[in-house]
């Protein structure tokens, strides 16, 4: 009886494994595409945060009104970051 009940529980888990186990080459390809896109995205927007960073820091060179665009576009790049890192 023990062993009835260990091999149907061994079949139930073997399928609940089978899926994970059926992703395509092409299935596999897009899921490490998307990943490598979201990681050179996150760095890009890294990258120009640190840029618009300095920019802020030097301010004396912009007009008012450039100086707050500026800092718009700045607090648009970090909620893009955010949203790419999954912080929001």
């Amino acid at each position: 009886m023990k062993t009835s009940a260990m091999l149907v529980m061994a079949a139930f888990l073997m399928s609940a494994a089978v899926p994970v186990f059926a992703n395509t080459a092409q299935e596999q390809q897009t899921c490490a595409t998307s990943a490598n896109t979201c990681l050179d995205k996150a760095q890009i927007l890294q990258k120009r945060i640190k840029k618009m960073k300095a920019d802020v820091k030097k301010g004396a060179n912009y007009s008012p009104e450039e100086m707050k665009m500026l800092e718009q576009k700045l607090q648009d790049a970090m909620d893009q970051l955010d949203k790419v890192e999954g912080k929001k």
